[in-house]
């Protein structure tokens, strides 16, 4: 009997320090493990995106809307009658910048959503990285995109637009239009953890959006805009990506926009996408 007595905290003494070892080796995550579970949340997201088709509505049919609207309603406008074509070549590669500003929209209005429904507390009761979760999902938001900009390009192929460098630079261009839709999908995650509902995230965005959309270089020449907002257009990021887009294409002369854009797209990324992290993990 007091063998039993004797034993029995023995063996709980000995069992305690090997839980704990495994316990704290659960924070500690590998790259391989990491990009693991990253894969593993990229097909849960695609799979989510096949069971409700609707919600590729938005980068199916917003490509062809706005090339057209653009092109026949604003370009004769614009560019003068009887050269719609040569504003075709102006137009879709600024497009190009706008189609990742409205997708990365949608990911902080999803984030949210994810929140309410309880989705978020299932993934951060998993041993796995709080950043995977987030990483996952632009990871699927830039294929969206990649979706968005084909169908762009295909439309704009189809009204007259004509790649005046190289195939490779055409891809250099899609490239940089990812990179930069990547960083802007951190502020609007920050924003989907931060706002209290997705109306609010999309009400927010909106405010964001219109100035940075109609105040840039994409849907006309800055040189037609008053004196103070050349000014705002001068700096603004879109702008900056339009024109880069709008060299590579065209084959013009690139200058700094390139380094410019890449060095906004880092910038951003490095302030919001720890912000974003950090909001996740704490947000209750």
């Amino acid at each position: 009997m007091s063998t039993a007595t004797t034993t029995k905290p023995a063996d709980t003494a000995t069992a305690a320090p090997a839980a704990a070892p495994h316990a704290a080796g659960e924070g500690r995550i590998g790259l391989r493990a990491n990009l693991r579970h990253i894969g593993a949340l990229a097909r849960r997201n695609v799979l989510q995106i096949k069971q409700d088709p609707e919600s590729m509505f938005d980068v199916l049919l917003m490509p062809i809307i706005f090339t057209l609207l653009f092109v026949f309603v604003f370009g004769g406008a614009i560019s003068g009658k009887g050269n719609q074509a040569e504003y075709v070549n102006y137009v879709v590669p600024g497009l190009m910048a706008m189609m990742g500003m409205n997708i990365a929209m949608g990911v902080g209005s999803g984030v949210n959503d994810d929140f309410k429904k309880g989705v978020m507390d299932r993934f951060r009761s998993m041993p796995i990285a709080r950043s995977s979760v987030l990483i996952a999902k632009i990871v699927v938001e830039l294929g969206r995109m990649m979706v968005a900009i084909a169908i762009l390009l295909a439309v704009g192929f189809a009204l007259g637009l004509s790649i005046k460098s190289s195939v490779l630079d055409l891809f250099l261009s899609i490239g940089l239009a990812a990179v930069f839709g990547a960083s802007l999908m951190w502020i609007f995650i920050l924003l989907g953890l931060t706002m209290k509902t997705a109306q609010a995230v999309q009400g927010m965005a909106m405010l964001v959006l219109m100035p940075l959309q109609f105040g840039s270089s994409i849907f006309a020449p800055p040189s037609t805009m008053p004196g103070w907002l050349q000014s705002f257009t001068d700096y603004n990021p879109l702008s900056n990506l339009a024109d880069a887009a709008r060299a590579l294409i065209n084959g013009t002369p690139i200058g700094h926009s390139v380094w410019i854009t890449l060095a906004w797209s880092f910038a951003i990324t490095a302030v919001t996408m720890p912000l974003a992290v950090r909001k996740f993990r704490q947000k209750t």
